[in-house]
């Protein structure tokens, strides 16, 4: 097949100034809602998008797990290419898209780590295996291969004898407090729905963009 005859029409909902919140955290839960009870494939997958320090765009898939008026958390290894680019430069978008609801939304802001209660919490949160893996697995460096990874596993959950470890410092959350968010219904004919709220001091102010 050709890609460029690949081709859908969008028809599943429209989007409009009257219909959506004024508030964008609450227009985020409705659609972080829908997309839970569609039984969309991971609903709370999310690029999330830096500035490597190599000075190029570095896009990966995390995991939200909490959001508030503040902003939308994520936890990742500080030492890892995202960690390290965060800390040079914290502008950051991170971008949902749920293709079952032919929905997107795009979200710029500015990223901090979170308190150590809270990364501790979430990390007790995780099955002990994870948090195994999160110790032993120095993401982003080079390894000899998957053995050198699959054997450093296993010892440290032999030595732990069921034991729950400690968080290392390395590890933990980051929440991104937005300045922009997107929200982008498709539509026919690609007249798309786009509304973008803007952070004005401490108000969001919504206007509709073209397609």
């Amino acid at each position: 097949m050709k890609l460029d005859s690949i081709r859908k029409e969008y028809k599943f909902a429209e989007l409009t100034r009257k219909s959506i919140d004024k508030n964008p955290f609450k227009q985020f839960a409705i659609w972080l809602n829908d997309a839970l009870n569609s039984k969309a494939n991971e609903p709370t997958a999310m690029s999330a998008i830096s500035i490597g320090t190599d000075g190029f765009p570095q896009s990966r898939i995390v995991l939200l797990k909490g959001y508030n008026q503040n902003g939308f958390t994520f936890f990742t290894d500080y030492s890892s290419e995202k960690g390290k680019a965060i800390e040079k430069n914290n502008s950051i978008g991170i971008h949902f898209f749920w293709p079952e609801l032919e929905r997107q939304i795009r979200i710029s802001g500015y990223a901090e780590k979170t308190s150590i209660s809270v990364s501790d919490s979430y990390f007790q949160s995780r099955p002990i295996t994870s948090q195994i893996a999160a110790i032993v697995s120095n993401q982003s460096e080079e390894i000899p291969n998957r053995q050198f990874l699959e054997n450093r596993f296993f010892d440290l959950q032999d030595k732990l004898h069921g034991e729950i470890p400690e968080r290392p410092e390395s590890w933990g959350g980051y929440i991104v407090k937005p300045v922009k968010i997107e929200f982008w219904q498709g539509r026919e004919s690609r007249l798309h729905d786009r509304i973008l709220y803007e952070k004005k001091d401490e108000t969001w102010v919504a206007k509709r963009l073209a397609p």
